[in-house]
């Protein structure tokens, strides 16, 4: 099931534009090894499911996954052949808003080459571009 809000402010949002780096949610917090994004951009509530799909189904079992973004924006569209005017469309999706820098995901409990491998198989589903992020020593 797609995550989205269970209750929102307002139905409909502007679509604003995506400035700056992140400054909160840059760092690996939960587990040893974190996608971190590198360019900003939407993130759907299909696209974080299917990539936390994937990478349960790598780990099995072994280490933590962990899913660092909630989809808290809605996506409105008109159909298609629809002629202008009418007002602004329905809300048809529900997307992240990722900053660069942001992390996405993060592993735990589990080695280097591990994280390498399941990470890889995550970004070919992100559509922005990814790296892998070690934790830091505190």
């Amino acid at each position: 099931m797609a995550l989205m809000p269970k209750r929102v402010k307002h139905r409909k949002s502007q679509r604003g534009r995506i400035k700056g780096n992140a400054t909160r949610g840059n760092k690996v917090v939960f587990g040893d090894f974190g996608l971190q994004s590198l360019e900003g951009g939407w993130i759907k509530a299909q696209t974080i499911e299917a990539g936390r799909i994937a990478a349960q189904q790598y780990i099995r079992g072994e280490g933590r996954l962990y899913v660092r973004l909630f989809p808290h924006r809605s996506i409105t569209s008109t159909p298609l052949e629809t002629r202008m005017g009418k007002g602004k469309g329905e809300p048809e999706a529900w997307v992240a808003t990722v900053r660069p820098g942001t992390v996405l995901y993060e592993l735990g409990g589990v080695t280097e080459d591990q994280a390498k491998v399941c990470f890889a198989r995550l970004a070919h589903k992100m559509p922005v571009r990814v790296r892998l992020v070690r934790r830091r020593p505190a």
